[in-house]
């Protein structure tokens, strides 16, 4: 019965989010409420579980998002997001515009937002598409899969950073996960993918022609590479320290405080505020601000997280997750391939990557408890399954219509098989790595 329930409320919340248009935030505090009183928990109880979760949760993963929030909105007003992919184009050469696109939308999308990096990026793509007479489909998509992956895969972004801390998992050791399982996806459902739909033409609309920065306003190549990629320098050398000297307990302390994500992002963005900033003739004020809107947007996706966590707090103290996860445990289904299918049927159904990841994770997390599977193995299948077929009830998807000027029916063969290959394919990859790793 309580399993039922449990499916009940999830169900609710599908429903309050697309039928009812209720925000998600608004959403997750109303089925945690119901749902601490249908599973009896008692009255007293409810309000305090839902503010623990939401603490809980949020606590190590608040600093995370927002610094790393204001370092995408550094890179992108600084201009460094443009000197990057210029740099690309011209190493790549025309022939292989497509890669240099892939290339320049997996840098970029590593610190910034999706909806930021969609924004700022599309412009570059129709610069390409207007410069040299391609179609718009195929110039994009490989840039556009390469935003989705890092979106749904890789720290600091919102939905994996939140599962990292829901599964117990390692921010470095997902990260260098996700990489190896990244690149083989972005390729499959980008550059590949790409050729099969190139017929489809598409014809942007002219108020998106591009406006880009002055040239000689850009920071340079080796400023604009190095302080975007910080983050991701800086976690894989403090993964591979803690790895390698692992025994010597005379460093142990060191080494746990250098590898904490949220001291390696702050040292991020104090480098950012002087190479993109300072360096590049801003006042502190002005990067101080720029800070400071990047905040700003990122808002609504912490409530969303605390939600998520007040949801997942009800059903722990309730103690139904564990039955569910005793439940699911008899299941003849490997928990990385059910973990994968959970995400993907709450993202076909909510539309939102996030909402669909952190669902999951408050429902299959005690199943980790009792299994050998790896947690950061766990954040990664969840990720690959919450970005599967982006459909009409997901913002991604008219962002792409709109923008491209594509009928529904071509945006459906185009972007929402764009983003089931990049699920099915980081699925694939996942269990590939399991094989190995063991």
């Amino acid at each position: 019965m309580s399993i039922l329930i449990v499916l009940l409320c999830i169900v609710l919340l599908i429903l309050l989010i697309t039928w009812g248009k209720l925000n998600a935030f608004l959403a997750f505090l109303i089925v945690s409420i119901l749902a601490g009183l249908l599973l009896r928990l008692p009255a007293e109880k409810i309000m305090s579980a839902v503010q623990q979760g939401m603490g809980d949760t949020l606590g190590s993963l608040v600093s995370i998002i927002c610094l790393g929030a204001m370092l995408g909105k550094l890179v992108a007003e600084s201009g460094a997001a443009q000197k990057i992919s210029s740099v690309l184009m011209n190493a790549f050469g025309v022939r292989y515009l497509q890669w240099a696109l892939m290339i320049t939308g997996f840098i970029i999308g590593i610190p910034l937002f999706y909806g930021v990096g969609f924004v700022l990026m599309v412009p570059l793509i129709f610069s390409v598409v207007y410069q040299y007479k391609l179609p718009a489909v195929y110039i994009g998509l490989p840039m556009l899969a390469a935003l989705s992956v890092t979106h749904g895969f890789l720290p600091p972004h919102p939905s994996p950073t939140a599962l990292v801390t829901q599964f117990g998992a390692s921010m470095g050791i997902t990260l260098l996960y996700g990489l190896f399982i990244a690149i083989p996806a972005i390729i499959v459902a980008g550059p590949l993918f790409s050729k099969i739909v190139r017929h489809i033409k598409s014809e942007p609309l002219e108020l998106f022609k591009p406006q880009p920065i002055d040239k000689a306003k850009l920071p340079g190549t080796a400023n604009s590479f190095i302080t975007s990629l910080l983050p991701v320098f800086l976690l894989t050398a403090t993964t591979l320290l803690s790895y390698l000297f692992r025994s010597d307990q005379s460093l142990k302390g060191t080494l746990t405080l250098i590898s904490e994500p949220g001291l390696i992002m702050l040292v991020s963005v104090l480098i950012a505020a002087l190479t993109l900033g300072i360096g590049s003739g801003r006042s502190m004020r002005s990067v101080m601000a720029i800070y400071g809107d990047a905040v700003k947007d990122v808002g609504m996706i912490l409530l969303i997280i605390a939600g998520s966590g007040a949801l997942k707090q009800v059903l722990t103290d309730s103690g139904v997750s564990r039955q569910i996860a005793s439940a699911l445990g008899s299941w003849p289904v490997h928990p990385l391939i059910l973990a994968w299918c959970m995400a993907g049927i709450i993202r076909i159904c909510v539309g939102s990557a996030t909402v669909a990841g952190l669902t999951t994770a408050g429902i299959i997390a005690p199943l980790l408890t009792s299994s050998t599977v790896n947690p950061n193995l766990m954040v990664l299948s969840v990720g690959a399954g919450s970005l599967l077929f982006s459909h009409v009830n997901d913002a991604g998807f008219w962002l792409f219509k709109e923008y491209f000027n594509l009928s529904i029916k071509d945006t459906l063969k185009t972007w929402s098989v764009m983003e089931t290959i990049v699920a099915v394919t980081g699925l694939a990859g996942v269990m590939i790595l399991n094989s190995i790793i063991g």
